[in-house]
């Protein structure tokens, strides 16, 4: 990738040149605006060369990946959130998250996800999932809103990254890396698998110091960075 485009270099050619046109026809008291506009003008420039320079160095990430299959039979039921990345319509949540998963009409899978709130209230929200790859069943598209029928342009990418011996935990994530969440049938998870898991999102790519643990009763009791979590024992 260029670091700065034709047009961008045609524009600041311009720019400079202009602002030197002024600062040659100029006094001494005159010049002095002009030639500070030159100094912030070439440390912007050369800001934008270091910041593009540094950008182009990083390589790409590879895609991320699903599991080969699901069975969506097994995958159905209750699930209890370890840890996920913080997103803004579970701000309200303070621990006790979990996801219900069942079968619904049209071949759709009810979703009904619910959390405990600070007022003592639980926040209920009752959605729909649509597998969108019926090959693996790993990628499906998942939607709370409802108006005039179940609207999965506006649904979010609900991808299955892994999934552990006999459908014990899973990890879920979106192909751009800005979800992710780990599941477990029950409260709690070994170190071990908590290990796993940020070993297996790590390999994919994310960030785990940005997934944070949440609060389960007979869980884990303090939110805490995934990456941090891994090493505290």
């Amino acid at each position: 990738m260029a670091i700065l485009s034709g047009v961008n270099c045609t524009w600041l050619l311009i720019v400079f040149t202009y602002v030197d046109r002024q600062v040659r026809k100029g006094t001494e008291t005159e010049n002095e605006p002009w030639r500070n506009l030159m100094k912030q003008m070439i440390l912007a420039f050369g800001i934008i060369i270091a910041m593009q320079t540094q950008a182009g160095s990083q390589k790409p990430l590879p895609p991320v990946k699903t599991v080969d299959s699901i069975d969506l039979h097994k995958y159905l039921g209750k699930w209890y959130e370890i840890a996920a990345i913080p997103q803004s319509f579970q701000k309200k949540c303070v621990g006790g998250t979990t996801a219900v998963y069942d079968t619904a009409e049209d071949d759709l899978i009810s979703v009904v996800n619910t959390c405990d709130t600070a007022s003592g209230l639980a926040s209920i929200a009752i959605g729909r999932a649509k597998v969108i790859d019926t090959n693996s069943n790993s990628k499906l598209k998942v939607t709370f809103v409802n108006f005039f029928g179940w609207q999965f342009l506006l649904g979010g990418d609900y991808w299955i990254l892994t999934i552990g011996e006999n459908y014990s935990y899973a990890i879920v994530g979106a192909p751009g890396r800005d979800y992710a969440w780990i599941l477990s049938r029950t409260p709690d998870m070994t170190h071990e698998q908590i290990i796993e898991a940020n070993q297996a999102l790590v390999a994919q790519g994310f960030d785990t110091c940005k997934l944070i643990s949440t609060i389960q009763t007979s869980g884990l009791q303090q939110k805490t960075p995934l990456c941090q979590l891994v090493s505290e024992k």
